[in-house]
């Protein structure tokens, strides 16, 4: 459309605020106006200059002083997996449990809710370091439980206690031999002294016989899951990492039923989801009716090595629990060149897990030698880059000659910024979360919530996550690195525009600007008016997708 022709016609709603939060490069934040028609943003301006864009056929929205400002994008989160687990696991985590004894007894009293035979629990990340017993439930304490029912407790998605019956359903025994290779990591069965396994399994959670969701239950766990952790958050556009086709599919139903509010960027889990060959012609077997604007397949997500909580991150110095251990790096430097080559072919962004320093190293090696990310398509992205760079200059220097994207997560800071040190002794204490350094040295930085089973219960915040960039304040009430912290106005772009650009779509969305998809949120407050910690108390009054209010808050 002529600018010149959209500065003299009405558009079909105009949004008007005497705080309008551009997020842009350009505008100042103040009274303004956001003229809509169809889902794209036609004109915006002083609030005065609204009247030229209003016609009898326009709907007026004038929220006063609460503020407007672009929706939120959330490049790295696992809802089906968080959505499965609002559904069909025990609430262990801590502060609802905050002892063994309190876990244990927690299990009892939902014995009845097994499915399947299996009653599973959900702990926190590092929930070892978090219940005041500092160690996980073990095998004979949760056969104390039930040794009838097998129980689970999954703490984080890298680490799982199992009890006799659990093991036993999934042939876990004293002769068992672990695989070579899960879709996370390297699978690993503690044992005892005497060689019996202690109930303890880390990167195995695919490879255990849990049960899963009935078709008939999954749409509504998902349905609601969005609402609950991302809508009412005003989180518009997330970039989900898949767990089944059947969730694909899944999202794809309500977003033609309109059930769905949010943009859903899929990123094919590869191999846990399909193999690289069905992710890179997924064209020809997804059969998505939805609109592309709402829901695609955007880019492949592989597992370089597994958590810290596991003691699987690939690091460069050794964990102090054996003093020799750092990690392994389950890619190949040429599993990574076919996964670069095969996805830019296919137009994907491919996106690495790699959370310790050596293996961001080497993954970006891999690239390197292979020749760089393939002209034309999607950058590549380092998942986990930034949050722990103890060696930063070799880090990002390996970074740089990839040509990656880095794609932190400000929550973990909170979630297990305290750890590092326990599991990698003095070197865990250098280059926690530095994204002062990283800002001012030019990187693009996005914020995310990487919600999964086990996450903290605010984790797909954004506000929470942006309370993490300027408290930096730890699980245990500490201020890690205060020189790291950024101002207010990065860490809302990082949110919005930031994550807009790490996929490849800062064009799209992700600011308010002329042109650009009408993704926008109502506060009920302004963010400059508030101390850092009254930010978690931010709530988002309205949510519009394209233009289309899809959610007000009840007593707005």
């Amino acid at each position: 459309m002529d600018p010149e022709v959209i500065a003299n016609t009405p558009a079909e709603l105009v949004v008007l605020s005497d705080r309008v939060l551009w997020l842009n490069d350009d505008n100042p934040v103040g009274p303004g106006f956001v003229a809509v028609t169809g889902d794209r943003i036609v004109a915006i301006g002083p609030r005065d200059d609204a009247a030229a864009h209003i016609g009898p056929a326009t709907t007026v929205h004038d929220v006063g002083g609460r503020p407007v400002m672009p929706g939120f994008v959330d490049v790295h989160a696992h809802v089906e997996v968080a959505a499965r687990t609002l559904h069909q696991t025990i609430d262990c985590r801590v502060p609802t449990c905050r002892s063994v004894a309190d876990v244990l007894d927690t299990l009892r009293a939902h014995l009845d809710e097994a499915v399947e035979g299996w009653l599973v629990g959900q702990g926190n990340l590092f929930f070892d370091q978090k219940l005041t017993d500092r160690r996980l439930p073990t095998r004979d304490e949760l056969d104390s439980v039930s040794e009838d029912v097998a129980i689970a407790i999954r703490a984080g998605g890298h680490v799982t206690v199992l009890n006799s019956r659990a093991l036993a359903l999934a042939g876990i025994d004293d002769d068992y031999v672990a695989a070579d290779f899960s879709v996370t990591g390297m699978p690993v069965v503690e044992r005892d002294a005497d060689g019996r396994p202690t109930g303890v399994v880390k990167e195995m959670d695919n490879l255990l016989p849990l049960p899963s969701l009935g078709e008939d239950e999954l749409r509504p766990a998902l349905a609601d899951g969005v609402q609950e952790m991302f809508t009412r958050f005003g989180v518009t556009t997330i970039g989900e990492i898949s767990e089944t086709v059947e969730g694909l599919r899944t999202y794809d139903a309500l977003h033609v039923a309109e059930q769905l509010h949010a943009r859903i960027r899929v990123y094919l889990w590869v191999p846990g989801t399909v193999d690289l060959d069905a992710a890179c012609s997924h064209d020809e077997w997804t059969g998505l009716h939805a609109s592309d604007d709402l829901l695609r397949v955007h880019g492949v997500k592989m597992f370089a090595d597994g958590g810290y909580s596991a003691a699987s991150a690939a690091v460069k110095r050794p964990y102090v629990m054996d003093g020799h251990s750092c990690g392994d790096v389950a890619l190949s430097p040429a599993q990574v060149a076919e996964a670069l080559g095969r996805t830019g072919a296919a137009g994907l962004q491919l996106a690495i897990h790699a959370n310790g320093d050596r293996a961001q190293e080497e993954v970006c090696e891999a690239i390197t030698a292979a020749g760089g990310p393939v002209d034309g398509a999607p950058v590549p992205r380092i998942e986990h880059a930034g949050n722990f760079l103890p060696e930063p200059a070799e880090t990002t220097a390996a970074w740089r000659a990839a040509g990656i994207v880095p794609v932190p997560q400000p929550v973990f800071l909170y979630t297990f910024g305290d750890f590092f040190p326990s599991y990698l002794g003095d070197y865990g204490r250098q280059g926690r979360f530095p994204l002062r350094d990283l800002l001012d040295e030019g990187w693009p930085l996005s914020g995310s919530s990487d919600v999964w089973i086990g996450s903290e219960d605010r984790a797909t915040n954004p506000f929470f996550s942006i309370w993490c960039c300027l408290a930096r304040t730890s699980f245990l009430g500490d201020v890690l690195d205060a020189d790291q912290r950024i101002t207010l106005t990065e860490a809302l772009r990082m949110h919005t525009i930031g994550g807009a650009r790490a996929m490849g779509e800062g064009d799209a969305y992700g600011s308010i600007e002329v042109g650009k998809l009408a993704d926008l949120i109502v506060l009920d407050r302004d963010p400059w008016a508030c101390t850092v910690d009254e930010l978690l108390e931010i709530v988002v009054d309205a949510v519009y997708l394209g233009g289309d209010r899809r959610y007000v808050r009840a007593g707005t």
